[in-house]
């Protein structure tokens, strides 16, 4: 009962070989869709005007947390409401922080200036 020998088939393919210079000249297009270009620093995504808004939010939302901590009850035994509903805490902070947010989202959004303008200035 030997078992009938079966071979495998292989297929080979060969494909031509293309030549260099096409791929270099996709190469070439490629890199240059991607958005580089021949200055030797590289771009920013956002303008100055971008990154001193982000600041200015940034900081907008950090005062406003510190406000809403404030400080600490100096007798930890005795309730102050008057310290913790306090119009700082309740009031002023949470519009702080909301108001750097939206200085945050107006900082993202703003189409920064083109070099041109800016010089000029």
């Amino acid at each position: 009962m030997s078992k009938p020998n079966k071979k495998k088939k292989v297929v080979v393919t060969t494909s031509k070989k293309k030549s260099k210079a096409p791929e270099q000249k996709r190469r070439r297009k490629a890199s240059s869709s991607r958005g580089r270009s021949d200055k030797p620093h590289m771009e920013l995504i956002f303008g100055r005007q971008n990154y001193i808004l982000m600041a200015a939010g940034f900081g907008l939302i950090v005062l406003g947390m510190l406000l809403m901590a404030g400080g600490g009850m100096p007798d930890p035994n005795v309730w102050e409401p008057d310290r913790i509903y306090s119009f700082t805490r309740i009031t002023l902070a949470p519009l702080l922080i909301l108001a750097g947010l939206v200085v945050e989202i107006v900082a993202i959004f703003k189409r920064p200036q083109p070099e041109s303008e800016t010089e000029s200035e």
